[in-house]
C-alpha cells in the first residue's frame, strides 16, 4: 500500500471516523466538540513561522513539557503551536502552557485537510513527539520544505512488525523526516530497517528522564500534608488507573486497613470519562472517599481521596508514600514510572509494562521498582515500605541514581533540532521558503 491508496482508504473510512467520534463522545462529551478543528475548519488565527509541535495525548504532552520550555526559552521570537488528538491531552496543554503557546487538534490525515492546516500555520519546524506518525503530514512538511524530527521517538518490535507490511507507505515517510531522536540502539536500528536515512537517526535517550520537579510543587504538596494531617497516616497512590485495576486497588486497601486503619489511598484514574464510575465503585465498597475536584479538606475519616482533576498528578503522586503506576496490572501497557521516582518516592507497577521495558529494566536492576500482580501483592509490598525506612530509602536512592545517569537526553534533542533550526532562520533561507510551491498532488 502506498501513500495514494492509504489516503483513498482514509476517506472511505470517513463514515466510521465519525461513528467513532459518536461512540466515543457518549462516555466523554468533549470528544463532540471542536470537532470542526479535526477537519481543519474554523482553526485558529495562528501566529505563523514558528515551531509546530505535536503530542497525541496526555502522556505525550507531559514528556513535551520541557521540550517546549526549553523552545520558548532559546527562541522566543518564535510562537510555538502544539497540537493533540485527544480531549484530554487538550486540557493538559491547556494546564501546562496557558496561553503562552498556540494550540489545536491536529487534522485528520487526509490530503487537502493536511494541506490547509499547514498552509494556515506555515510552520518553520515540525516536532512530533514519540511515534505518532502520519503520512500526509509528514508528506505535506516535504513539499513545504519544512524539516520534521520525531522526538523521544520508540519503536517495539511489535510496533516495527506492522509498519513492515506497509514498506511502500512507511519507507517513504520515514525518509522525509529530517531527524529521528530515539530512545535506545535497538529502535535506532528497527527505524533503519524500516527505511529511515542513516544520517537523521540519532540516540538520544528518553527525555522522560529530564523531569524537573518545581519547588513549588514541593512546597504546596508539604502543606497539604500538613493541613490534612498526613504525616500522622500512611498514605499510598495508585495513578492512571484503567478499568479493571481500580477495584483490584480497592480491595488492597481494604486489606491495608486491616493492619492500618488510619491509611489513606489516593485514587487517580486515567481518563476522565470514568471519574464518575470510580467514585460510585468507592462508595459501593463501603470506602468514604472525598473527590478532589470538590476543594475540600481530607478529613480523618477520609479512606480514599479521588484524584478526578487534571494537572496535579505530580502533586498528588508528591501527597503519598508509596506509589503504583496503573495500566500496568491489566494488558494496557503501563505509564511514565519516572515521575513518582523524581519524586523520591519508592514505585510499584504490575507485569504489563511494554510500553516502557527500557525504563523498567534499568530501575528492575537496580532495586527501585518492585512488580506485583495481584491485589494481595500490592497490598503486601505497600505494607512493607511502610514498616521498613531502611527499604523504602533504598528503592528511593536506587531510583534516583537511575535517573540521574540518564539524564541529558533533552539537551541532545535540543542540538538536533537547532542544528535543522538556525538554517532556516538565515535570511536567504526564510526568503527561500516564502517562495515554496504547497500546491497538492493526489
Amino acid at each position: 500500500m502506498n501513500r495514494n491508496l492509504y489516503s483513498l482508504l482514509f476517506y472511505l473510512g470517513l463514515p466510521f471516523v465519525a461513528l467513532r467520534l459518536w461512540w466515543r463522545g457518549r462516555k466523554a462529551p468533549a470528544y463532540r466538540r471542536r470537532i470542526g478543528e479535526r477537519f481543519a475548519l474554523g482553526l485558529p488565527q495562528f501566529r505563523q513561522g514558528g515551531i509546530w509541535l505535536h503530542a497525541v495525548s496526555v502522556g505525550e504532552s507531559i514528556a513535551a513539557a520541557p521540550v517546549v520550555r526549553a523552545l520558548q526559552q532559546r527562541y522566543p521570537d518564535l510562537p510555538v503551536t502544539i497540537t493533540c488528538m485527544t480531549p484530554t491531552g487538550s486540557e493538559r496543554i491547556r494546564a501546562l502552557f496557558g496561553d503562552s503557546v498556540q494550540h489545536c487538534y491536529l487534522p485528520y490525515d487526509l490530503p487537502c485537510r493536511a494541506r490547509k492546516f499547514l498552509t494556515a500555520l506555515k510552520p518553520v519546524l515540525g516536532i512530533v513527539m514519540e511515534t505518532e506518525l502520519w503520512p500526509n503530514h509528514i508528506h505535506q512538511c516535504a513539499r513545504m520544505n519544512v524539516p520534521v524530527v520525531l522526538a523521544n521517538a520508540r519503536l517495539s518490535e511489535r510496533s516495527a512488525r506492522g509498519y513492515a507490511r506497509f514498506p511502500r507507505l512507511t519507507a517513504p515517510m520515514l525518509a522525509q523526516l529530517s531527524g529521528i531522536a530515539v530512545q535506545t540502539r535497538a529502535e535506532a536500528g528497527r527505524f533503519l530497517q524500516l527505511g529511515a536515512r542513516p544520517e537523521t537517526v540519532q540516540v538520544t535517550g528518553s527525555i522522560k528522564f529530564d523531569l524537573h520537579i518545581q519547588p513549588q510543587l514541593l512546597q504546596t504538596a508539604q502543606q497539604l500534608r500538613e493541613q490534612w494531617q498526613l504525616e500522622q497516616r500512611k498514605v499510598w497512590i495508585a495513578g492512571s488507573t484503567h478499568e479493571g485495576e481500580d477495584l483490584l486497588m480497592l480491595e488492597a486497601h481494604q486489606q491495608l486497613l486491616q493492619a492500618f486503619p488510619e491509611a489513606l489511598l489516593i485514587l487517580v484514574p486515567r481518563h476522565p470519562e470514568r471519574f464518575d464510575t470510580v467514585y460510585r465503585l468507592c462508595r459501593a465498597q463501603g470506602l468514604e472517599v472525598m473527590r478532589r475536584s470538590s476543594a475540600e479538606p481530607v478529613s480523618v475519616a477520609t479512606r480514599v481521596l479521588l484524584g478526578d482533576t487534571m494537572g496535579e498528578m505530580l502533586l498528588l503522586y508528591a501527597l503519598a508514600d508509596v506509589a503504583l503506576v496503573g495500566g500496568s496490572l491489566v494488558p494496557h501497557g503501563g505509564h511514565n514510572l519516572l515521575e513518582p521516582v523524581a519524586l523520591g518516592k519508592p514505585v510499584l507497577s504490575g507485569p504489563y509494562v511494554q510500553n516502557f521495558l527500557e525504563i523498567t529494566g534499568q530501575l528492575k536492576d537496580a532495586g527501585a521498582l518492585r512488580e506485583v500482580s495481584s491485589a494481595s501483592d500490592t497490598a503486601t509490598a505497600v505494607a512493607r515500605l511502610w514498616t521498613d525506612p531502611k527499604a523504602r530509602q533504598d528503592m528511593q536512592q536506587a531510583g534516583q541514581q537511575v535517573l540521574k545517569a540518564n539524564q541529558g537526553a533533552l539537551e541532545r534533542l535540543l542540538q538536533l533540532v537547532s542544528g535543522l533550526l538556525e538554517p532556516l532562520r538565515q535570511p536567504s533561507a526564510a526568503m527561500e521558503m516564502r517562495k515554496t510551491t504547497t500546491e497538492e498532488t493526489p
